[in-house]
């Protein structure tokens, strides 16, 4: 998630302002990229040595697939979401929707208060998963952040006017879990379920693995270091195998300020992007421990990936410092050859890295589970210009750090220490169900070959990021070695460089799968049917104008892993993103997060007229009921 309203920068744009990077990098000369897009295909690199990716779409593979079973659609800058003939989209549940039925419906006008919205669906919907648990399908969703300007648009300016605002917005993040069920021949929400729960900044957490209870993690709340309150800014997800929700936890930063006049953050929150201004939020002026001048640890308690168990709505919510701790888009676990559990994780800010953690122990359906995300192994990829790879395990000794405890809190420095591959802005990752292949989306990086990135790293353009300045994006694709995820080798390619042909003729055309007709930018959510399908959903520019003319509003396509066609599928309302994608068991459904309509204020979907723009997740349908994914 990247956008905000035209008077506030993006996420990423509000670090650098706070904690502006050097004009250059550490390098001797950045290269020029005169790449050709002809070229970009063939291997034929204007930069020197770089990895072949004639594989990148193989020859004779231009034919229209059958793994489709849809027309493909235009671009839309209308206000509405569009799908194929022989499709419907329905919405299921919205911001702001209650969840109890003594709570009160969305109110338009007031956009309800702290205590409505904390029993009601969350605000900017993200990652997402269901669940069947006897024979009830359960739904559990982030709630990535709040667009100030609509939450607060009953006040002055947009601006928070009481501490119960403040406490709105708050009670907005976290996480939805609720029950939902066909009735009348469509889906709805369960009121009262017993399984719905709303998940908070305010809700106890414990931490586990190797961070827990170190003394960067204690406080004047919490002398142990061992629990937490809360977790927000919840982008990705992802399910594991023993029927748990992994919620990542990404933009914590922008919570946090200072109140001691002149406070500077120390090397190591600088890193994470901690300054003396929040980003609008004010949670510091109703809760002290995002005074960071007043507690400097409590920064060091977010940026986490946190199990969540949908079925026991009691149970406590565990922070896996295990998985490190740094600005996480979702979690894809895998089961490798021998049963250990790996997870590949991506760290989502321009030039930061890919990850992966390795399990010690075997995951056995209905054995213990509960070390499998504790004890084991993190590394961070290193991607040669020769299409080959490797993993770098980071611990103390790799790293020059004093415990496994440090490297997990500050895992971005880790990374940096090992000579890690800084990637243009990490966003999901997915595993391929019949293919030992996985594939992640490098959503964009204005600052490739420019800048260096927050801890000082060099960004050279080449690798899995070959264009300057890249505003399109691309999706990388590594096989490991011998088809087993543990290895510490892979090969990888580029499935497509997004761009604009009509514009371009050179790489920012993008590759040879995209054409005119198909065209995007910023893929960001990436997830494979039980098909086999790649599903790629955008976050990006919709301006429609100038490099992005043609490309309309944000959108989901599908993308075939081995003739690499991509067909466009659905576009979202006007100023959108579309992000988090599930199904039904019965998969007969497909569920889509619209997150952010209307941000820039020129949206009133879903409910058109003069209403308050809303986040939903929609309900996706063949008109003849068949499978969908």
């Amino acid at each position: 998630m990247s956008s905000t309203t035209d008077n506030k920068p993006t996420f990423d744009e509000f670090d650098e302002i706070n904690n502006p990077r050097p004009d250059e990098c550490d390098f001797d000369r950045i290269v020029d990229t005169a790449i050709s897009r002809r070229g970009l295909m063939t291997g034929v690199m204007a930069f020197g040595s770089f990895a072949a990716l004639g594989s990148l779409v193989p020859a004779g593979a231009r034919a229209a697939s059958d793994r489709f079973a849809f027309t493909q659609i235009p671009t839309s800058t209308e206000d509405a979401i569009m799908v194929p003939e022989g499709y419907k989209a329905e919405v299921l549940v919205r911001w702001g929707d209650p969840l109890w039925s003594d709570v009160a419906d969305f109110d338009h006008a007031t956009r309800g208060s702290a205590e409505t919205q904390a029993r009601a669906f969350g605000d900017n919907t993200d990652g997402m998963q269901t669940y069947s648990i006897d024979g009830r399908t359960i739904l559990v969703v982030n709630n990535e952040y709040t667009n100030t300007d609509i939450i607060w648009g009953n006040r002055e300016g947009g601006k928070a006017e009481t501490d119960d605002d403040i406490a709105k917005g708050m009670m907005a993040h976290g996480i939805s879990i609720v029950e939902i069920a066909p009735e009348g021949g469509k889906w709805g929400i369960v009121k009262d379920s017993p399984y719905n729960r709303r998940i908070t900044p305010k809700t106890e957490m414990t931490f586990t693995g190797p961070a827990a209870g170190h003394d960067l993690l204690k406080t004047d709340a919490d002398p142990s270091g061992t629990t937490s309150l809360g977790t927000w800014n919840n982008c990705g997800s992802g399910p594991t195998p023993w029927g748990t929700y992994l919620t990542c936890e990404e933009n914590f930063n922008g919570y946090f300020s200072a109140s001691a006049e002149g406070w500077e953050p120390t090397p190591e929150l600088d890193r994470y992007g901690i300054s003396a201004a929040d980003w609008g939020y004010g949670w510091a002026k109703i809760d002290e421990r995002y005074d960071v001048s007043k507690h400097p640890n409590e920064p060091n308690r977010a940026g986490y990936v946190v199990e969540i168990d949908p079925r026991d709505p009691n149970s406590t919510p565990k922070k896996r410092t295990a998985l490190g701790r740094f600005k996480h888009e979702n979690a894809e676990c895998v089961v490798a050859n021998d049963g250990r559990i790996v997870v590949y994780l991506g760290d989502d800010e321009r030039g930061e890295f890919a990850y992966r953690y390795v399990s010690n122990g075997v995951f056995a359906p209905g054995a213990d589970t509960d070390s499998l995300l504790d004890d084991g192994t993190l590394y961070v990829a290193v991607f040669s210009d020769d299409g080959t790879g490797k993993w770098v395990a980071l611990t103390p000794e790799t790293t020059g750090m004093a415990s496994q405890a440090e490297v997990c809190i500050h895992t971005r420095q880790a990374a940096s220490a090992v000579g890690a591959t800084t990637m243009d802005r990490p966003e999901w990752i997915s595993a391929n169900p019949n293919a030992p292949e996985v594939y992640m989306a490098l959503t964009n990086n204005k600052n490739r070959g420019k800048k260096p990135n927050a801890g000082g790293d060099e960004t050279p353009v080449g690798g899995p990021n070959p264009r300057e300045a890249n505003n399109y994006g691309q999706i990388v694709r590594w096989r490991p070695d011998n088809g087993d995820h543990t290895a510490e080798g892979f090969s990888w390619d580029l499935f497509v460089l997004a761009g604009n042909p009509t514009v371009h003729s050179d790489a920012y055309g993008g590759s040879d799968n995209v054409t005119k007709d198909n065209m995007f930018n910023s893929p960001d959510g990436l997830q494979f049917d039980s098909n086999g399908v790649l599903w790629i959903q955008t976050d990006g520019n919709y301006s429609n104008a100038k490099d992005f003319e043609g490309q309309g509003n944000n959108q989901m396509l599908a993308g075939d892993p081995v003739t690499g066609e991509i067909r466009r599928f659905l576009v979202g309302p006007k100023e959108c993103e579309v992000t988090g994608l599930t199904w039904t068991p019965d998969r007969r459904t497909m569920l889509v997060g619209i997150q952010h309509p209307g941000e820039r204020g020129d949206s009133h979907w879903p409910e058109g007229g003069d209403s308050v723009p809303r986040s939903a997740i929609i309900a996706v349908t063949r008109e003849d009921g068949g499978l969908i994914g």
